[in-house]
């Protein structure tokens, strides 16, 4: 069934949709969520949270993209679950991902100080708009779906090592980007 259907059931508040919904893209809601916190039981909590919160949000809202929607609600649950469950431990993968982003992002406080969050997220949209399909992939994939660089390598058929070298090149490109558009590093 097309993403439109799935939203009309939605606004005719179905039950159907949801399980329209899992059977579409199940899967890749289970990966997002597993690809941080790593823990079976709490990705599919992660996921069905997502449902209900789709089903109090579709109506009114009608998401352009229903797919991402969703990532995005299944990512933020399971970011919030991640910080409850690790608030001084360390999450192997999806930690040494965030490191990686460390250098080349100004720290929360910078950002409120210089610039707003949603202006950081628009330069680093613009950023992204100026790689080649591969690498905004390959950004895309590590730092929001938090894949490993294994995953990165089977999905793109290169070396772990080739993956690791241009997400490398990217942040130091992302960094110099940054740096030119006037936020301090």
């Amino acid at each position: 069934m097309d993403d439109d259907k799935i939203v009309e059931l939605f606004f005719a508040r179905k039950e159907q949709a949801v399980r329209e919904l899992s059977d579409k893209y199940g899967a890749v809601f289970r990966k997002v969520a597993d690809n941080i916190l790593n823990d079976r039981l709490d990705s599919e909590e992660c996921v069905n949270d997502a449902y209900l919160a789709v089903w109090n949000t579709i109506p009114p809202k009608k998401p352009d993209s229903l797919v991402s929607y969703v990532c995005r609600i299944v990512r933020n649950l399971a970011l919030k679950k991640y910080h409850e469950k690790t608030a001084q431990k360390r999450n192997s993968h999806y930690d040494v991902a965030l490191e990686e982003l460390a250098d080349c992002l100004p720290s929360p406080v910078s950002v409120e100080d210089e610039i707003s969050a949603n202006e950081l997220a628009e330069m680093v949209n613009r950023f992204l708009g100026t790689l080649g399909q591969r690498d905004r992939v390959m950004f895309v994939r590590r730092y929001w779906h938090a894949d490993s660089l294994d995953e990165l390598a089977a999905l793109l058929h290169r070396s772990k090592h080739y993956i690791s070298v241009r997400l490398s090149r990217i942040r130091k490109a992302l960094r110099k980007y940054l740096i030119k558009e006037g936020i301090a590093l």
